[in-house]
């Protein structure tokens, strides 16, 4: 079979040397953004005030507003917008820890009653002739991998968080500038919080694999079985984050829009608005912390689903340690790579005029995806042996290594793929959004009309996209194929979390300009920044939706050998209604999280309603609003409804698997992930698209853009109310629905030696 050019020593070394180079990377990038300060030092001496970098010319640039009352402002506004978003996952974190305490103990529980908490070595599954580590073993480690996973996740989303509430008042100074330098500032945030996870991701799953090895030693079966905790732990957490975030951010957004906007006419982050703090402290909880956990676990399950599956292939019975951590080598190139890309945007390459903004944030993806093609295609010739067998349900599969690169590849371009279809059909610079906004001539009615119809319609590429990569990639290297088209596509992540987080710090930046009362050129300059954020939001939650997919079905491919299923036949009564059950479930989901997000918001509604009508002067501007109630509103609620979702989707493996075992609930997880996906990629192009209408007629950029509005018109209304509509769609469930999908199928993985053992009571009693 031959062995691998790159040696053991060499794997050893250029793993965690990567990782520490995207750390590293990652705060000489939040050094350079710290240089933006946020006090004035006016009444400081004059050789002070000029290395402050806010001499005369800003006073200048901002037309006679003094500086240090704005740079003041914006120093309060930013301050209120961090502590509301600090406050709010510290809360959500005592609640997730215990869930993570308590989930834990569950591993540890139903994993070591496998063989009745024997310490006992036992026959391994795959090679009954040799002897394994003991089944409480693989409890104790799938418990410490879980626990790590969840705490990389948490601190991968907290970190963002921080960095983004750091950022957004340094973006909106350096506006006054000009909106090139803006734009640096928040790309420069984001490229912190994608380096900083996409590094510290690989860095601590390769201390575990090589500290679970000073155990395991030669079983590599168990060693890695007990890593997918790792992925669990992850994708747990990202649950309650992505929709605890999503009910918190739509609640504040929803409340602020209808009351603000639609009924008293003021513009979207107006100061006089209650609910504007809680809004944009939103942004951050929902679309920084969450989606950076969220991404966080799909890496972490790609990962684990493609070690499970070599562990149990020739890299695993031969010993291959190069071999084996091909997955963590294309994540330690993918870090080089990014980082090379992201220079382009931020030294190479100046952007001086509005126009530039969205085909830099473009070019990120491409030259990061051509790039990365070059790196995977060395990473495979030098890391993986020219021929080797891959574990296929039951046999062994002899695979070339340029049938592997292919596998990554084909997933890498699907992803970009899937990028731009998103792009077309959610940025108001092409024809199915502009249809939309003209949809708003009769009414909110032909908006929702028009959104939906776009929505189910963008389905249609990203399906085939998908559907290729997986008939490719399996093709050539069975279900280890999938798990490593599914890293391809997450490849580019620290790339695409930056682009994902420059849009909420550019929201917030123009938020904080509005209320600073800053003119209207720098809140135009805001305003492009952010509307070419919420095109990229929505590419990064395709990503997000199309790699979801693939490790979905990776992670099923896994589960199904371990549970020792040999085939899973749709006729058989068992798996069909699981079948029908797991596409049910992203519905139910759907409508608890959309319902979550109507409650909080009506809340919202009354509070804001309550303050016009009870506060004196504050419509005229001459008494402040109760940020803090609604920032406790949005708390509350979010707090409170994230907990059933994430229950439905913790509960429905655990039961389904013990009581209807591992047939049904194959069925089920097959099931989650048809419905899931298509369900998942419409919510989120629809929401993104009404959200962009709205922009399109308040931007008035183009002819047709003028006819419909202005701000305040009838057309305008009726994409604020659709607008309205799509804000928990391509916020809360969408984004949430590829979690579901995930978090079911490796959580069956890691259950599985339970469910293979003990599984389908019902089925055994009758």
């Amino acid at each position: 079979m031959g062995a691998a050019m790159l040696s053991e020593l060499a794997t050893e070394i250029v793993v965690p040397v990567c990782a520490v180079i995207g750390i590293a990377f990652s705060l000489v990038q939040w050094v350079m953004v710290s240089r933006v300060k946020l006090t004035s030092e006016r009444h400081a001496s004059s050789a002070n005030s000029s290395k402050n970098g806010y001499g005369d010319y800003l006073i200048e640039e901002e037309e006679g507003i003094n500086d240090h009352s704005v740079v003041t402002k914006c120093a309060d506004i930013q301050n209120a917008i961090s502590e509301g978003a600090t406050s709010f996952l510290f809360t959500e974190y005592q609640y997730v820890g215990i869930f993570m305490i308590a989930f834990a103990i569950l591993i540890f529980l139903f994993l070591g009653s496998v063989e009745g908490f024997s310490t006992k070595s036992q026959p391994c599954t795959y090679d009954k002739e040799k002897m394994c580590k003991p089944a409480l073993a693989t409890a104790i480690f799938s418990t410490v991998s879980f626990l790590l996973g969840a705490i990389t996740s948490v601190l991968s989303g907290f970190l963002g968080m921080k960095i983004a509430t750091y950022a957004n008042a340094r973006t909106t100074l350096e506006a006054r500038k000009g909106v090139g330098k803006a734009f640096i500032v928040a790309f420069r945030s984001g490229a912190v919080m994608g380096f900083l996870l996409a590094a510290n991701g690989l860095l601590v799953l390769y201390i575990a694999i090589n500290l679970f090895k000073l155990y395991y030693g030669d079983d590599w079966e168990g060693l890695f079985e007990a890593i997918t905790g790792y992925g669990l732990g992850g994708s747990s957490m990202a649950l309650f984050g992505r929709v605890g975030g999503g009910i918190y951010t739509k609640a504040a957004d929803v409340g602020a829009d209808l009351v603000g906007k639609v009924e008293r006419n003021i513009p979207e982050d107006d100061p006089r608005n209650p609910a504007v703090i809680a809004d944009n402290v939103g942004d951050n909880v929902g679309d920084i912390a969450g989606m950076g956990s969220d991404l966080f676990g799909s890496y972490a399950e790609s990962s684990c689903a493609a070690l499970v599956v070599a562990s149990i292939s020739s890299f695993g019975i031969n010993h291959d340690f190069t071999g084996m951590l091909y997955p963590l080598l294309i994540s330690s190139v993918s870090i080089l790579v990014c980082l090379i890309t992201t220079l382009f945007a931020t030294d190479l390459f100046e952007i001086k005029v509005v126009k530039e903004i969205e085909p830099a944030l473009k070019k990120q993806l491409i030259i990061s995806t051509i790039l990365m093609t070059v790196g995977i295609a060395i990473v495979t010739w030098i890391g993986v042996p020219s021929s080797f067998t891959i574990y296929n349900f039951g046999v062994q599969k002899v695979v070339k290594n340029w049938q592997l690169f292919l596998c990554v590849g084909v997933g890498l371009w699907a992803g970009l793929i899937i990028g731009f279809v998103t792009e077309y059909y959610t940025s108001n610079a092409y024809s199915p959004v502009q249809d939309v906004a003209d949809s708003c001539r009769t009414g909110a009615a032909t908006n929702v009309i028009f959104g939906l119809a776009l929505g189910y319609k963008s389905v249609i590429i990203p399906i085939f996209a998908i559907a290729i990569s997986i008939f490719v990639s399996f093709s050539f290297a069975a279900m280890y194929g999938i798990a490593v088209a599914a890293l391809g596509m997450l490849s580019t992540i620290a790339t695409g979390l930056a682009i994902d987080a420059y849009g909420p710090i550019s929201d917030n930046a123009g938020g904080i300009a509005e209320m600073a009362g800053m003119s209207h050129r720098i809140r135009e300059r805001t305003d492009a920044l952010d509307a070419a954020g919420n095109t990229t939001a929505a590419i990064g939650k395709g990503f997000a939706i199309g790699s979801a997919a693939l490790v979905s079905l990776a992670l099923f491919g896994a589960f199904v050998s371990r549970a020792a299923i040999t085939t899973v036949d749709v006729l058989t009564p068992k798996v069909f209604i699981g079948l029908i059950v797991g596409a049910m479930l992203p519905y139910w989901f759907s409508a608890m999280t959309m319902k979550s997000v109507g409650s909080a918001a009506l809340k919202m509604v009354e509070e804001v309603r309550r303050q016009f009508n009870t506060i004196p002067g504050l419509m005229e501007g001459h008494a402040k609003p109760d940020y803090a109630t609604c920032v406790k509103i949005s708390t509350d609620a979010s707090i409170k409804e994230m907990i059933p979702p994430g229950a439905l989707v913790m509960l429905t493996p655990l039961i389904v698997g013990t009581f209807f075992g591992v047939e049904t609930l194959s069925g089920v997880l097959a099931g989650a992930l048809v419905s899931g996906v298509q369900i998942a990629i419409s919510a989120s192009n629809t929401g993104g698209a009404w959200d962009n209408a709205k922009k399109y007629i308040e931007a008035g950029a183009s002819e047709h853009a003028r006819t419909l509005g202005p701000k305040g018109s009838d057309p305008h209304k009726a994409a604020v109310i659709g607008d309205t509509v799509g804000d928990p769609l391509k916020d809360t469930s969408g984004p949430s629905l590829n979690i579901l999908i995930k978090l079911m199928a490796v959580e069956s993985l890691v259950f599985a030696p339970f469910f293979a053992t003990h599984g389908g009571l019902l089925f055994k009693i009758f």
